[in-house]
C-alpha cells in the first residue's frame, strides 16, 4: 500500500517542525508521498525536493492559500498541488504573507499590553515563519505561566472572533483575504490543481457545490480529522457526481495542532494520488 499525506505544515508558516524534521518524521511513519502545504508560501518546494530524495520520499509541490467567499461572507482554504509555473503564485504568496504579518504584529502588541512579556518572547517561535501566528503567541504565554494549554480559556479570551481581545484582527483576516475565484483562476493559470481544504472548518459545503457546477474546482479534502463520517459520505458523493479528486491529509502542525495528530493520520487514496501525479497543467 502506498501511503500519501497531502497536507502538512512546517515552521515556514504555523508548524512547529522544520522541513527536514517533517520529512524525517514522515519517513519514520512510512509515508511514501508527502505534500508540504505551508500557508501562502511555496519557499519549501526546492529544499523539500532535495531532502525528499535523501530520505526516499516523493515530495509533491504544494501550497495552502487563504481565500474569501464573498457570497457567504466566510473564509476558505485552497490547497494547490503540482503547479507547473509556480512563479505565477509568488505575488499572491507575498501579498497574503504581508497582510498576515501586519495582523500578527497587531495581535502581538495587544497581547503584550495585557500580559507582560516581550515581543522577543513571541518572535523566538515565529523566527522561521513568514508571520506571527496565534500559536506563536500562545507558546510564549505558556512559557511564562499564563496558561498551561495552547487552546483553552486564554486562547478564547484573546482570539475569539466576537469577544476576543484580537477580535478585529481575526475578523479582518477573513475579509482581507483575496476573493476565492481570483485564487482559483491564479492556481489554474499556474497549471496547478485546486482542492478545497477541510470544508467543515469554514462550512464550505455550499461553496463546493457551486464551484463544482462552475467547473472551477479540481477536488475536495475528504479525509480530515474535522470531518464526521456523514460528511465524508456526502463529500464522496459530490466528488463522484462532478468528477472531483477526493484527497486526504493529516493537516499536521506538530505542537500547534488542535488535536493529537501525527503525520499520516489521514491519507490520500492511491487512485487519487495517481491522477495528481499524472497532472500536467
Amino acid at each position: 500500500m502506498i501511503k500519501a499525506d497531502l497536507h502538512c505544515h512546517t515552521t515556514l508558516s504555523d508548524g512547529s517542525l522544520g522541513i527536514e524534521e517533517v520529512i524525517a518524521q514522515a519517513k519514520r511513519n512510512g509515508i511514501d508521498y508527502l505534500a508540504i502545504t505551508d500557508h501562502d508560501c511555496i519557499s519549501s518546494v526546492s529544499r523539500a525536493a532535495v531532502l525528499g530524495q535523501r530520505y526516499g520520499i516523493e515530495i509533491i509541490p504544494a501550497v495552502e492559500f487563504s481565500a474569501f467567499d464573498g457570497k457567504r461572507g466566510s473564509k476558505a482554504h485552497i490547497l494547490c498541488y503540482m503547479p507547473q509555473k509556480p512563479a505565477r503564485l509568488e505575488g499572491l504568496c507575498m501579498r497574503n504573507s504581508e497582510m498576515r504579518r501586519q495582523r500578527g504584529k497587531k495581535m502581538a502588541f495587544k497581547v503584550i499590553e495585557r500580559y507582560p512579556i516581550t515581543l522577543e518572547n513571541i518572535v523566538k517561535y515565529s523566527a522561521g515563519s513568514k508571520a506571527i501566528y496565534k500559536g506563536h503567541i500562545m507558546h510564549a504565554l505558556m512559557d511564562y505561566g499564563y496558561t498551561t494549554e495552547l487552546y483553552g480559556d486564554v486562547y478564547n479570551e484573546l482570539f475569539d472572533s466576537k469577544t476576543g481581545l484580537c477580535a478585529d484582527e481575526v475578523s479582518n483576516e477573513t475579509m482581507s483575504n483575496p476573493e476565492i475565484h481570483f485564487v482559483l483562476d491564479l492556481i489554474h493559470s499556474s497549471g496547478g490543481l485546486a482542492v478545497i481544504a477541510h470544508p467543515t472548518v469554514f462550512d464550505n459545503f455550499d461553496l463546493i457545490e457551486e464551484l463544482a457546477k462552475e467547473k472551477k474546482l479540481d477536488g475536495v479534502e475528504v479525509w480530515h480529522q474535522s470531518l464526521k463520517p456523514s460528511n465524508e459520505k456526502a463529500l464522496l458523493e459530490t466528488c463522484e457526481k462532478y468528477g472531483l479528486l477526493a484527497t486526504g491529509g493529516s493537516d499536521f502542525h506538530g505542537f500547534y495542532n488542535h488535536y493529537p495528530i501525527s503525520i499520516g493520520y489521514n491519507l490520500t487514496p492511491e487512485n487519487t494520488l495517481e491522477k495528481i501525479l499524472a497532472h500536467k497543467g
